[in-house]
Formats: C-alpha cells, structure tokens, sequence
C-alpha cells in the first residue's frame, strides 16, 4: 500500500502542486485540527478531516489534497496512490473521507497539501 519516503514525498509534491492555483507568494500550510492523537476511526466509516482556517490570507481558488498515511520513527509514509480527497477548497478547513480498507493500527496520519504540507497528530485506525 505505501512507496518508500522520497518516491511518497515527490509523487505527493506533484499531486498537490497540480491541485494548487495559489498565487507563489500565498504559501498555504493550515494546521490540522482534526483527527487528533487518540482519535479512533473505523474502515469504511466517514470522518471529517479539519483545518484552521484563520490564517490563510488569500482564499479565492486554493484547492487541496489529503492522504492518508503512517508515522513511524517520525518517517511519514504517505500513500500517494489513493487520496482520500482531492480538489475541495483549502479555505472550507474541512472536508469528509471515507477510511479505506487498510490493517488495524494506532499510526496513522492525514497529510494536508495545498501548496505546502501539514500532518495530522497519528490516530488509530480500526477494522
């Protein structure tokens, strides 16, 4: 299910760079509210990813990508293959995912792309 960090980190670069109509001086990295260290999501369940909003300064057309991934040692490995969202707005600070079939585990992060990344605190992911 995962590629190795710099395959990950550059096919995600790409994808949200392709998603992103920000102009170069706007640098979009909200904070991820949501989930947070604790939460439990169940596969196949619907879950809200949330973001802080406040500040993004210029929010006419940024659009976004998330990923859902596994922290490890503090690696990310983000699964580039499958986002949970693409194309929404970064200035809506949500957007609902569906928990794909992947294994049990209490390591899971979300990463947030618009034109700059932010992840999620790891959360656990239940069958």
């Amino acid at each position: 299910m995962f590629s190795n960090k710099f395959a990950t980190m550059f096919t995600a670069l790409v994808a949200a760079a392709a998603a992103v109509s920000a102009a170069p001086s706007d640098v979009i990295r909200p904070p991820i509210t949501a989930p947070k260290a604790g939460d439990v999501w169940k596969t196949g369940s619907t879950q809200l990813v949330t973001w802080d909003t406040s500040n993004i300064v210029n929010p006419t057309g940024e659009t976004g990508v998330i990923l859902l991934g596994t922290l490890s040692n503090g690696d990310e490995d983000l699964d580039t293959s499958n986002p949970l969202a693409v194309g929404f707005a970064i200035s809506a600070g949500a957007v609902n995912v569906t928990v794909p079939a992947v294994a049990a585990g209490d390591d899971y992060i979300v990463a947030l792309f618009g034109d700059s990344g932010n992840i999620s605190p790891a959360f656990t992911i239940t069958n």
